[in-house]
Parts: structure tokens; sequence; C-alpha cells
């Protein structure tokens, strides 16, 4: 039996949307929520995909401890690429770097992500550079969509998909989704999302 409604029919029902208005109306949130608000909202996700991460390593220490730590960092990655352009150290606070350069450089989060990874079995506190790696990442796809683009390797790629601030519920709910499909693999086996493609598909 075939939905007319399925999830994937309004997923991109939703997300042409976003691409021709410029301010959805999804309930109150949608219509308040702004890109910096997007990306405190997908730290929390992210950490949880750097804990599942670090738990498949076999590293996860007293408590989960390791894992506490990564999903702790992962939500303070995921707003560190804006924060760590800002010069602290500086009465006016401005940024010291032009906006999504150097803090948004996509291979150097990926490769410090890999390389944590690699070394966390050696020394744990590694997982602490896996959350904030895996933060800064959901940061930059969050960022990807909108005309200015992040530099992935070398010069700046955009989606071009829509402006900043726009479809932040739709990018919110990707971010949760991929942390179900992730952290079910690594903790459920699997058995959660083998459940939703089944009523995906029906």
């Amino acid at each position: 039996m075939i939905r007319d409604h399925s999830l994937l029919n309004k997923l991109y029902f939703y997300t042409v949307k976003c691409q021709n208005v410029g301010r959805i109306q999804i309930g109150k949130l949608a219509s308040t929520m702004a890109s910096n608000q997007a990306h405190h909202a997908t730290g929390l996700p992210a950490g949880i995909i750097a804990a599942a991460i670090v738990d498949h390593s076999g590293v996860t220490g007293p408590f989960y401890c390791w894992c506490w730590l990564a999903l702790a960092a992962g939500v303070a990655g995921g707003t560190a690429p804006d924060w760590l352009e800002v010069a602290w150290w500086s009465k006016r606070r401005r940024l010291w770097i032009t906006h999504r350069t150097l803090t948004h450089w996509g291979l150097g989060w990926i490769g410090l992500l890999i390389w944590s990874y690699k070394n966390v079995p050696i020394q744990p506190w590694y997982a602490g550079l896996i959350g904030f790696s895996c933060g800064c990442i959901m940061h930059l796809l969050a960022d990807w969509p909108n005309p200015l683009g992040v530099p992935w390797i070398l010069g700046r790629h955009s989606l071009n998909l829509w402006n900043s601030g726009r479809c932040d519920l739709l990018v919110v709910a990707l971010a949760w989704l991929a942390a179900f499909f992730v952290g079910d693999h690594v903790w459920f086996h699997g058995i959660h999302e083998l459940s939703l493609m089944h009523f995906v598909r029906a």
C-alpha cells in the first residue's frame, strides 16, 4: 500500500518550499529559529554520534566516562568554527580571521577525527577530540547549503539550496536522523533503523 503523504514526500515538499520561500512557517519553532540556534541544536546530535564512535572503538572507561567526554565535546564543537574566529583576547572581540576560512576547513576537521579515532585506544582522552571534530563537521554540514558555502578542501563550495537562517528545522531534523542511525547501529545493532525503513517503504 502506497501512502500519498509518506515521510519522504513530506521531506521533499519541505525542501522545495525552503528553496523558494523566504521564511517557512512550521509552527512557532520554525518561524523564530535562527541559524545560530540551529548550530546549538545540532551540537547534541553531533555529540551523540561522537559518543557512539568512541564506544565503537572499544574505549569507554568507568561509567562510560570517555563517551560522556565525547558527547560534551561534540556539543561544544557544534558552534566552535564560529567562536574560534573571534579574538577573545582583545577588548573589541572582533574576528581575527575571515569568516568561514581556516576554522571552517572541512579537510582539517575530518583529518582530526580520523587521527583521534586511531589514537584513542592509546590515549583515551582523544575521545574529546573525536567529539569536538564531530561537532565542527556537523557545523560545516549545516553551513554547506547556503550560498557562502564552506572550504571543504581549498576553495569554498556551496550547495546553494537556501540562505542562512532558513530551513533550520530541516537541518536539525537531519542531524538528529543521522544521530539516530549511528547510535542505533552501534548500540542496538540497527534494529530500530530497520523498523524505520520498513515504515517509510510501506
